[in-house]
């Protein structure tokens, strides 16, 4: 039996919903919670509302401290996006160029950081980064954010490369262009949109690190999640949801600003 129409839009409508209250409803609770006071079950709605955790957030030494650490979290996730989508860029190029057993082998060390957990990696960096005097430090604390980012912005470049149109550089080529005059008018504009979509998947793994921030750092690195989770260990839940609306709004608000850019540049490959 073939069903109506009606049936259909009123199932679509019913699933968008059900979408909507999945993804929107964690956050929604975080508001309700950093701005409710004495929120008991079985009650439905706090008792009373208030700004006091936003204002104590936004002033005194948790204010600086929770500053502190989420200009970290940015400085990371930055740094990360920016490297991994640069030198992920030319080792996706050669990985999709490989055959046989070299591309399976390439592949699999792309991979490996990606399928490992990161408390794996952390543990095993552990010593390396301590003998090598990078235990503790911000630069220590981004190499090791570094090592997941890049396995991921790796194989995607790898993906993108699989169906990359060579037929333009060689075009170039074939009307008297050198490599070096090649890349910045011919292959540049075709790869601005995956370069911000490298950068922002590496901004992303970086933004909510805690297993190798923790290792590696040593608790010397401060950043957004490490004091978020100070706050739910402490039991204090209002900060706490304060603090992840705080490590929410910029990752969706990096997604935001990079699908306009992606929408108004370059051209897309087919």
């Amino acid at each position: 039996m073939i069903p109506r129409p009606e049936t259909g839009s009123a199932a679509r409508a019913l699933l968008l919903l059900l979408l909507f209250l999945l993804a929107a409803g964690p956050l929604l609770l975080l508001l309700l919670l950093s701005f409710g006071e004495g929120w008991f079950w079985p009650a439905l709605l706090p008792a009373e509302f208030s700004g006091s955790a936003w204002g104590s957030l936004a002033s005194g030494a948790s204010g600086t401290r929770l500053l502190r650490a989420a200009l970290n979290s940015l400085l990371l996730g930055l740094s990360t996006g920016l490297l991994a989508s640069l030198l992920a860029l030319p080792l996706g190029r050669q990985l999709a160029r490989l055959t046989g057993w070299r591309r399976m082998v390439g592949s699999a060390a792309a991979f490996l950081p990606v399928a490992a957990p990161p408390v794996t990696l952390g543990v095993g960096l552990n010593y390396t980064f301590l003998v090598s005097g990078l235990g503790g430090s911000f630069i220590g604390v981004l190499l090791a954010h570094l090592i997941p980012a890049l396995g991921y912005t790796c194989l995607f470049f790898m993906g993108y490369f699989e169906v990359y149109d060579d037929r333009l550089d060689e075009a170039a080529l074939t009307l008297g262009a050198s490599r070096a005059q090649l890349f910045r008018p011919v292959t540049l504009p075709l790869l601005r949109r995956p370069l911000l979509e490298a950068a922002l998947l590496g901004f992303l793994i970086s933004w909510a690190q805690v297993p190798l921030t923790l290792l590696i750092g040593q608790g010397l690195v401060s950043t957004l999640p490490l004091e978020l989770l100070s706050y739910v260990n402490a039991g204090q839940d209002r900060f706490a949801a304060a603090g992840a609306i705080i490590l929410t709004l910029p990752a969706l608000l990096t997604l935001a600003v990079a699908g306009l850019a992606i929408k108004r540049t370059g051209a897309v490959v087919a």
